[in-house]
């Protein structure tokens, strides 16, 4: 195919690599636009072993150029299992990444070589019929007209039968769950889920026939009435606020083009094809293709809190040819661009589409998407064409649904009231046929009263005395039970939000239980999902150390507590961002300037990177990707190296207070496998210099030579490793003219290519990177919260497992694990070749596929030599995807049989996949910790949901981002942290905390208590019910089998309520058994809980017949005591034997209680 002249001489910049592009470039003008879809249907047949070299995309945390921070060091000093792959990173073609070498002009066809689409295909759901396998990409078939609201309003799609629906979703969300009209249905139809709820409204209903009921209807229709209004009123307030919620954002004000002018409408108003205003600070109403904005070369800046966690600055870019031609409002109204692209999906960090305009075709990828949700920041003005709304956001794609949440309790109870209710029925049945026999029996020794049975049979009444029994003995499922159990809860939630230990003053910010239902569930959790940004970290990343030369400055070397010998040595000022710097030796060393590899270490700091800076007057404001980039940048400023600004081709520092401009050669952008990064400059006196810095196992080899510096360096950065901090090495050298130039020359043609572009280009840059010489080596921290390693210590002793999954790369992830305790330097690391191993042996050794029938062999025999609570697994998002929806990594190149999978056979493929994935499952629920790399909102809740699926587990998902929304609905107890992030999460949440570290007494002391609370309040609760009322089927044996009640009514319904109510509520509210210090000293005492062992169907049983045996001796007693053994043998009065039998049951039900099986006692 022929590449026009124009494409081939555009900035590496734009023609440049990364994302999306990394797989394919879609080419230019003319004959180009013709073989793009062609090239595209060819290429997505084929597998995708891709790469992540964008970290500016969708929902990934921004990677660091410290590609490798980290990287290395932590196989190291009893970490060799770690590997890191350094997922995520800078590609060349973010928008921050600049020309190799000046435009030759502006053809606006340049843009057709920009990033291509391939990337995401990996990720495409598997085509219809073949739910597992191969996965298939379809046709682009989402269509966007700018400028033409009357086209989207008229396509129409099928969505059920013959029914049609508009296919372009408009911009108002609800989230709400309930409407006027469907509140009332919608609501009972939940609650009656609860198996109690449908016993009672069934008793009820028996009891409005006369002939067989025994209590009036309203007695129990009114507290069941009761139940439901307390439980629809918790409902509706929760419903209200969601609608609050909604009608605020819906309401949000936006500028929408409307003619040849903007005008200000709500965001309810957007439409898909309409072009938007956005100016700073204001957040993206929908997910919208960048057209232009007021930056240089329409970059647009955009902090991502809301989708990924990251405070820190992201960069778009728009188009080359939309950039110069829509400038101006009346440009924008003419224009008539068309956007084909994929449908709406979840996938925050892919896109891939095309915009046709003017006869040209030009590429999209992820950077020139803006998402709703992101907020436009230090971005004067920006526009944007609107390509999903609505609820076809990728942001809302992500969001779960909301659920009810049911505890472990709660669904043993919905079974143990079958279980009571068949028993029920089996004894009315008994008791019923034994009445009829008996009325039988009667009619035939006293025949002169048979006038009284003319109307009746004794099957008659047998029948209804079954009836009669049925409701009779339907008090032994108390509705009263149900109402003090929604007290308790209330009561309990209270507890949490009164303690002070878990109140953060700093802030002033208590513990919230935002729902009162499921405090007994805390006293369970297996499974802790956790965010990383935000929840175990501050996100504040500080400048700690580095090595230059050989030498060790920092803090901890005895260099930070002296006091400067004069003034000057700092050029940070008032008010502007603190380095964290302080080793006054260091700072001397900067300014001497004597020290030639000193200086060109600071050099490079101020010189690789992607930062963008703020002038805000008297003081620079920089605007990271991430913050150990900005930490870096801190850091060179206050050593004499500041950063004042950056252009397309050029960047500008002052060196000890002499400005000096460096020409912008090119920039190898960070990814995956490199692990590193570097740029090609020339300095003002012409000389070119390749500055690099990377991970340490990467820069290391590429050294000219390894002497005697280098051998310290190494030292020192397993010393830093040691010390759990982030660090990378830092490199130069000299590039002649000659070189350059037949390098820049390759590389320009590499830039134009549209297949293999990623593949040559990483090969020019390791052309490049060779040779150099090591100047030393940073080191960062990430500072976690107060607190992480000693709660996360805690919880792995009471055998709760956390799994951290984060957006970040694997670096900065693996780098955390070490710092809180969740991995440590005896854990054998298991990454995603070694996991994929693992796997490819499980399932060879058990012959799923060849349907054997073997026994399976456990995963934990493919590493027999390490154990399983000494492993830990590390995988990336891509990784999980593969291997949870196409199997890829299952696959190997000879004669794989998962092939025969893909096409047809869609139930057997279902059912491989669910083998995989239980298989996967086991492996990771085996090892003591799994931390998971850029995944999705989507993805957290699919880990969430896998290990509810596959181990019946109960989960606790934690965050503080709307990232974290869909994995904290999706976990049995969501917990949202008060973080810098908004309240998204908390507002989803079940329980707000202000800090990860309450964790631990929320779980260990108030989840464990509440769990002790429920069961013994349950055990006490049926032992007093089947003790106290069971005698009424005693008293039926010598009652001739009728279904005369033994006591009085009022008896009945003051006995729960009244009469035995103080010591099962005591114990509901009060029990402790041990105290709160105790149960954080001996965190062991948790596991009864995940075990189930204070309440289960076994402690039912043994309930049960406690209860019996306790109804038995209580009547049999006293009916032995009121037989009259002298005289005629005949039994008392019956209301005076009624009222003994209710005392005597009622006094050993409170004896017992108040004798230490259920009373509360002082701990």
């Amino acid at each position: 195919m022929h590449i026009p002249e124009s494409v081939t001489a555009l900035p590496a910049g734009v023609l440049g690599r990364g994302g999306a592009g990394d797989i394919l470039g879609l080419g230019g003008a003319g004959q180009a636009s013709q073989e793009i879809l062609p090239k595209l249907q060819k290429t997505w047949r084929r597998p995708w072993t891709f790469s992540m070299s964008k970290s500016l995309q969708g929902d990934r945390e921004p990677s660091s150029l410290l590609q490798g921070e980290g990287g290395g060091r932590g196989i190291r000093k009893g970490r060799e299992g770690a590997k890191p792959s350094g997922h995520g990173g800078f590609g060349a073609q973010g928008p921050l990444e600049l020309p190799a070498v000046p435009p030759r002009g502006g053809d606006s066809a340049g843009d057709t070589a920009g990033p291509g689409i391939g990337a995401s295909m990996a990720e495409q759901d598997p085509a219809p019929g073949c739910p597992r396998g191969k996965q298939q990409q379809p046709a682009f078939t989402w269509e966007v007209r700018a400028n033409d609201r009357s086209y989207h309003r008229q396509v129409r799609k099928k969505f059920a039968f013959c029914l049609s629906k508009r296919k372009y979703s408009g911009n108002a969300i609800r989230t709400a769950k309930y409407s006027l009209l469907t509140f009332l249905p919608l609501n009972l139809y939940e609650q009656f889920h609860r198996m109690a709820n449908v016993y009672f409204v069934f008793v009820i209903l028996l009891q409005t026939f006369p002939e067989i009921s025994t209590l009036p209807w309203y007695t129990l229709l009114f507290p069941l009435s009761c139940l439901l209004i307390i439980r629809g009123l918790r409902d509706l307030i929760d419903d209200i606020g969601r609608h609050r919620s909604d009608r605020s954002i819906n309401s949000r004000p936006c500028e929408i083009l409307a003619g040849s002018r903007f005008c200000w409408r709500q965001w309810r108003d957007i439409c898909v094809g309409d072009i938007v205003r956005l100016r700073k600070d204001s957040v993206v109403p929908a997910d919208l293709l960048l057209l232009c904005s007021s930056e240089p070369s329409s970059l647009c800046y955009v902090e991502t809190a809301d989708i990924d966690g990251e405070t820190n600055l992201k960069f778009r870019q728009a188009l080359l040819v939309t950039h110069q031609e829509l400038q101006s409002e009346e440009s924008m109204a003419a224009f008539d661009g068309r956007v084909r692209c994929e449908e709406p999906n979840s996938r925050l960090h892919t896109f891939t589409g095309t915009l046709r305009w003017r006869g040209r075709t030009h590429a999209l990828d992820g950077d020139r998407i803006l998402l709703r949700g992101c907020r436009v920041r230090n971005t004067a003005l920006c526009h944007g064409l609107v390509l999903y709304a609505g609820f076809d956001s990728k942001i809302m794609r992500n969001s779960g649904k909301i659920k009810r949440k049911k505890t472990k309790l709660d669904q043993l109870m919905d079974r143990l009231v079958i279980v009571i209710f068949l028993l029920l029925l089996a004894t009315s049945l008994g008791l019923a046929v034994a009445s009829g026999f008996w009325a039988k029996t009667f009619q035939e020794k006293h025949s002169y009263l048979a006038a009284l049975y003319q109307h009746t049979s004794p099957a008659h009444q047998a029948f209804l005395n079954f009836w009669g029994f049925t409701i009779l003995l339907s008090i032994i499922i108390p509705m009263s039970m149900y109402i003090t159990f929604e007290f308790i809860y209330l009561v309990n939630s209270c507890f949490i939000n009164w303690d002070l230990e878990m109140y953060y003053g700093a802030k002033d910010i208590p513990a919230e239980a935002r729902s009162t239902s499921l405090s007994d569930q805390l006293g369970q959790i297996q499974y802790i999902f956790s965010d990383k940004t935000g929840t175990l970290t501050q996100n504040i990343m500080s400048f700690k150390k580095c090595c230059v030369n050989g030498t060790i400055y920092g803090s901890g070397t005895g260099h930070e507590n002296k006091q400067p010998q004069g003034l000057g040595l700092s050029w940070e000022h008032p008010g502007e961002q603190k380095s964290g710097v302080c080793d006054v030796t260091l700072l001397e060393a900067a300014q001497r300037d004597n020290d030639p590899v000193l200086r060109e270490f600071l050099r490079l700091l101020a010189l690789c990177h992607t930062v963008m800076v703020e002038d805000r007057g008297d003081q620079l404001v920089y605007q990271a990707a991430s913050p150990d980039e900005e930490a870096l940048v801190l850091a060179a400023r206050s050593l004499g190296y500041v950063f004042l600004g950056r252009t397309q081709d050029s960047i500008t520092i002052r060196e000890l207070g002499r400005t000096r401009t460096y020409k912008l050669l090119a920039m190898l952008d960070f990814n995956s496998d490199r692990k590193r990064m570097s740029v090609l400059v020339r300095d003002p006196q012409g000389t070119i210099r390749l500055y690099t810095k990377g991970a340490d196992t990467v820069i290391l080899e590429r050294l000219r030579s390894r002497g005697p510096r280098e051998s310290l360096t190494e030292s020192a950065l397993d010393r830093f490793a040691e010390e759990t901090l982030r660090t990378l090495c830092v490199a130069s050298r000299e590039v002649s003219e000659a070189e350059f130039r037949t390098w820049g020359r390759r590389h320009r043609d590499a830039a134009a290519l549209l297949g293999d572009r990623a593949r040559e280009l990483d090969g020019l840059y390791e052309e490049m990177e060779q040779n150099l010489q090591l100047l030393g080596a940073t080191a960062i921290e990430d500072k976690l919260q107060d607190g992480v390693p000693e709660t996360i210590q805690l919880l792995k002793l009471g055998n709760i497992k956390v799994w951290v999954l984060t957006g970040d790369k694997q670096e900065t992830a693996m780098n955390i694990g070490y710092a809180c305790r969740l991995l440590t330097d005896d854990m054998e690391i298991l990454e995603e070749k070694e996991v994929s191993e693992i796997l490819q042996a499980y399932w060879e050794s058990n012959n799923n596929l060849s349907g054997h029938g073997d026994a399976p062999c456990s995963l934990s025999q493919q590493h027999p030599e390490t154990p399983c609570h000494k492993r830990a697994i590390i995988i990336s998002g891509d990784f999980l995807d593969r291997i949870l929806h196409t199997g890829e990594v299952l696959k190997e190149k000879k004669g794989w049989p998962w092939q025969w999978l893909c096409c047809g056979r869609a139930e057997a493929s279902q059912d491989q996949g669910a083998l995989v994935e239980k298989a996967f499952v086991d492996l990771a629920t085996s090892c003591q910790a799994v931390i998971c790399c850029r995944v999705t909102p989507k993805q957290k809740a699919l880990m969430v949901q896998l290990v509810k699926k596959h181990k019946k587990a109960v989960t606790l998902a934690i965050g503080d981002g709307a990232n974290d929304v869909n994995m904290i609905k999706t976990a049995d107890i969501g917990v949202g942290i008060s973080g810098l992030e908004g309240l998204q999460a908390v507002q989803c949440s079940d329980y707000a905390l202000a800090q990860f570290s309450f964790l631990q007494r929320l779980l260990l002391v108030h989840g464990r208590w509440n769990y002790l609370r429920i069961c013994k309040f349950l055990r006490c609760f049926f032992y007093k019910t089947f003790a106290g009322l069971l005698a009424q089927v005693w008293f039926a044996f010598h009652s001739g089998f009728t279904a005369q009640p033994l006591y009085e009514g009022w008896f009945l319904a003051l006995y729960n309520i009244f009469y035995t109510a103080y010591p099962v509520l005591s114990v509901g509210l009060f029990e402790q058994d041990v105290s709160a210090k105790k149960s954080l000293e001996f965190p062991e005492l948790y596991v009864v809980g995940q075990q189930d062992e204070l309440f289960n169907y076994r402690v039912f049983g043994v309930t049960l017949l406690h209860g019996v045996g306790t109804s038995l001796i209580s009547f049999y007693i006293t009916l032995w005591a009121f037989e009259d053994h002298v005289g005629t043998r005949v039994v008392g009065d019956y209301e005076s034997f009624s009222v003994t039998v209710a005392l005597s049951a009622l006094l050993s039900v409170l004896v017992e209680q108040l004798d230490g099986r259920g009373s509360p006692r002082p701990s």
